[in-house]
Parts: structure tokens; sequence; C-alpha cells
């Protein structure tokens, strides 16, 4: 009997899939990703895999040998997560072959993000590859897809404007607090955690004017260097309790697994500045701001949704080249597919 062909596929969830609290529960530590990575290898019948992991996503691509196998992917993820079945089911969405490929592109071109067109999606994709590959995850047929997504989303990129009046998530959260406070010249601002959204928190508030800027991080270092791009001071995260209390605006960004900013932090900051609003935007997944701290008088907390369908209303301009981007990837999952199912038909690069 003829051995059917492998089968490529993505399983996994995203914001169009999982609301926050599911994505929250969804999201994968390094330690969690290793410890996935090692169910996987033990799964008869897994030839390939790799994971894209984001704030807004987590997506296992591989290869499998037989449909079945799927089954034992969700277990695994249930195990890692601690999702129920009946969770993972209501978040996640699988496709195969053809289309696989087709979303991947989409995907690594910012089509598919919470905000469309933007350009961090790109880098991460690249990274989850890059960690795939030192790690030997991957084989002939995730390397060519890829590959070619990377080229793709490059092509789109290059020849049409879908990052035209590029926007990220720090800066629609710096551009919603100036719309609140005008002025940010004069307003006190505190960011949490020095990471690469901290960062790029930082400088999107001293481009539109800040100048008291306070970065706070548990690694001391990285506070002050990302303080010094604003020329403002750091601290450690031992010392926001008073930080929260003096500060206006705070954006928070780390990646800690537990809230950072406490309902009852946030509660004993404002009575000592009762008269004075606090300005909250969480930027993490899994989220820093205990949502319960919405509820306190004086306290205005935006979370990534909230920015995200913000967001939405600022790029309109951009919807015309979806149909156009969607349609030159069309053409290149159809030129690649082909290669593709040579492999899994043959097992051959």
């Amino acid at each position: 009997m003829e051995t059917p062909p492998s089968i490529l596929f993505q399983l996994g969830a995203s914001h169009h899939t999982a609301p926050l609290a599911v994505r929250e529960k969804l999201a994968i530590s390094q330690d969690r990703a290793d410890d996935l990575a090692a169910r996987l290898r033990l799964i008869t019948g897994v030839r390939e895999f790799a994971l894209v992991n984001t704030c807004n996503r987590v997506e296992l691509y591989g290869v499998v040998q037989h449909p079945a196998i799927f089954a034992s992917l969700r277990e695994a993820l249930c195990a890692v997560t601690g999702c129920t079945p009946a969770e993972l089911d209501s978040a996640v969405s699988l496709r195969q072959n053809h289309d696989a490929i087709a979303h991947l592109f989409a995907v690594a071109s910012g089509l598919d993000s919470q905000i469309v067109g933007e350009t961090e999606i790109l880098g991460q994709v690249k990274e989850a590859y890059d960690g795939a590959l030192e790690k030997r995850w991957t084989g002939p047929v995730l390397n060519r897809v890829f590959q070619k997504t990377f080229q793709a989303a490059k092509h789109i990129r290059t020849n049409t404007a879908i990052g035209a009046g590029q926007v990220s998530i720090a800066t629609v959260a710096v551009d919603l607090a100036g719309r609140i406070f005008g002025e940010l010249a004069g307003t006190r601002i505190l960011v949490v955690g020095a990471g690469e959204i901290g960062l790029k928190t930082v400088q999107a508030f001293q481009s539109r004017g800040a100048t008291s800027i306070t970065v706070a991080s548990r690694t001391l270092a990285r506070a002050e260097e990302a303080a010094s791009l604003a020329g403002g001071w750091a601290l450690s995260l031992a010392e926001l309790p008073e930080a929260v209390a003096n500060a206006d605006i705070i954006a928070s960004s780390t990646s800690s697994p537990d809230f950072v900013l406490t309902r009852e932090m946030l509660a004993a900051a404002i009575k000592r500045r009762p008269a004075r609003p606090l300005f909250l935007m969480d930027l993490a997944l899994p989220r820093d701001v205990d949502p319960a701290a919405a509820q306190l008088a004086n306290v205005f907390l935006y979370n990534l949704d909230d920015l995200a369908e913000i967001a939405e209303q600022n790029i309109a301009h951009r919807e015309a080249e979806v149909a156009r981007c969607h349609a030159i990837l069309a053409e290149r999952t159809a030129a690649l597919w082909p290669q593709v199912s040579h492999s899994l038909n043959q097992g051959k690069p």
C-alpha cells in the first residue's frame, strides 16, 4: 500500500480566535516552549516543527505523517499551557498544506496582525525560525517554507504601501496619552519594563515632547540604558510603589507572569493623589496590570485589545492595499505549493 503524503500544518491561536484572557493563558515562556518541544519529539510521526510566539499569537507550524497526530499535538498544548481541551478547541485554528503556507505568508507580511501592516512581526517570525533551526526542530519542508515566507514579506514591504503611516502598539499608546493630556512636556511618565516595547515606548514619548520619563525594570542596568535615551531616571521594580504615586501616565510592558501593578499598589497610590487621574497602558501579555484596577476612582486602564481597536481607526488608509497584498501572496503561495507538495510526498527537499 502506498504511504500517504505527510501534512504541513499550522495549529494555534491569535487575537482573531481567542480573547485576551485566553491568549494570556496560552502565552508560552521559553521554559514552556522547551517543554512543548520535548513533548513533540516524543510523538511518533512529528517530523518538523517551529513555534511562533508573540503577544498576539501562539502558533505551531510543522510536518506530521498522519492527521490523527493532531489530537496528540492538542494534548501537548493543553499539558504545557494548562488550558482545558474545551478552552483550547474554542481558541485554536488548524490549517493544512496550501492554507498553512498562505497563512504564514500573511502573518509575516503584517496582514494578520492586530495593527495591519506593522513591521515587528516579521522580526518575530525570523527569530522563531532561527531558534527552531538552531535546535534542529525544522527540516527540509519548513526550511523552504520559512525562507520563501521571508522573501514574500520583503516583497510586500518593498512593493506595496501596506506599511504607510507606520504605527505600533507603543506609538498608538503614546498618541492616546497625548490626546488625553495634551502637551506631554509637563507630564510625569513612568515606563515599566526595558525590553523592546519599553524602549520604543520611551522613544515615542520623547518624540512627542515628554521631558519627565522614569524607567523601571527588574534589571537596573537595563532601566538605566533605556532612561538614558530620554535623559530620564531609572528605578528598580522594588521602587515602584513610590514611582506609581508620582506618575500621571504609566506604560507597562514586562515579561512577568504575574501582575506587576496590583490593585492594592494602585489603590495606595491613588490615596496619596486623590485629585489626580492616573492613566495606565498595559502593553504586556500576560498582563502587567490587575484588571480590577480599572474599578478604582480616577484610574483609566487600557490593554492591548483596547489599543488595537484604537489603532484600527488610525490605519483605514491601508485597507486599500490589503487586497493587493493578498493577491500577491496568493500568487507566491501557488508557486511554492507544488514544491512543498513534492517534498511532503517524497520526503526530499
